[in-house]
């Protein structure tokens, strides 16, 4: 993700179970499981519930159904082609996961200085020409934030800054700045989302419906809203879910493909029940990718 992640203290905390753990972000609560320290994980990849004797749980990353089996069943588990983990990659898994979906409020002002002090010379220069004069260090960072929330990889910083400059000469608001640089990045971004087969699997939305979204924005510039009627919302919401389950019966992962005007209020929308589903724009797919859409909403 380009970012160096914070140090991790393990504490001991004889108010949880034997075998529980919790994961906290800033001392707050972020996710917490069971471990079976000489057991193993077992999952079945279609989804089911595991045909061997064991404690049924449910995987704490994904929420997938999971069973903990003795040792003496790994090998059989393996023969009936289920997953099979083990307690240390479990908790490792779920830390990872936790990290990726909280890294954006872990990104200090301390570690965007950091990362603009390690730039090359010719990127310190552009660095020099817009801050502080065109945008302060904690407007870049609330850039980088914009896009670590939806999982975008900042290692391309220097990429990234030219597009903040390029940006700041008609806007100021950094979630505007961060909606110009995904443009710059949609190769990386492309690349970070396609199948195993190398092409990039979409669902895209409709005319009706990038009408639809289009028509019930309201207000100007940096105060505009999506005011659509909740049974409108509702029906897409469902359409969505009914695409994305049908694509995963294919066995695609695809991103939900609409326009750039009508991307920021998708994703705001999608993200509520499928936070990990990808939202792109039609100015982020780039011309060299090879596309294959899976369904039209």
């Amino acid at each position: 993700m380009g970012v160096i992640m914070p140090s991790v203290r393990i504490l001991d905390n004889i108010q949880l179970g034997a075998n529980d753990y919790m994961i906290k972000v800033k001392e707050v609560d972020a996710g917490g499981g069971s471990l079976f320290p000489n057991q193993f994980m077992v999952m079945d990849p279609a989804g089911g519930q595991v045909r061997l004797p064991g404690t049924h749980t449910t995987e704490p990353t994904f929420g997938l159904p999971a069973t903990w089996v003795e040792a003496q069943y790994r090998e059989e588990a393996n023969l009936l082609g289920y997953t099979v983990v083990d307690p240390a990659t479990v908790i490792s898994t779920h830390l990872t996961e936790t990290i990726k979906s909280h890294i954006s409020e872990l990104l200090t002002y301390a570690d965007v200085q950091v990362l603009l002090k390690k730039l090359d010379e010719e990127q310190s220069k552009l660095v020099e020409d817009i801050v502080p004069t065109q945008i302060s260090i904690s407007g870049i960072q609330r850039v980088l934030q914009a896009l670590l929330e939806e999982r975008i990889s900042i290692r391309d910083l220097g990429t990234i800054l030219e597009g903040i400059a390029e940006a700041i000469g008609s806007t100021r608001n950094p979630n505007a700045i961060a909606e110009h640089v995904r443009t710059r990045l949609a190769r990386q971004i492309c690349a970070a989302n396609q199948a195993p087969g190398g092409y990039l699997p979409l669902i895209s939305l409709s005319p009706q419906w990038e009408s639809a979204f289009l028509e019930s924005i309201i207000g100007d510039g940096d105060d505009r809203q999506l005011a659509m009627a909740p049974s409108k919302l509702q029906e897409f919401v469902g359409l969505v879910r009914d695409a994305y389950d049908a694509a995963a019966n294919q066995g695609e992962v695809p991103v939900l493909l609409c326009s750039a005007q009508s991307r920021p209020f998708v994703r705001s929308i999608v993200e509520r029940f499928r936070a990990h589903t990808f939202v792109m724009s039609q100015n982020e797919v780039h011309p060299r990718a090879r596309l294959k859409t899976v369904a039209t909403i």
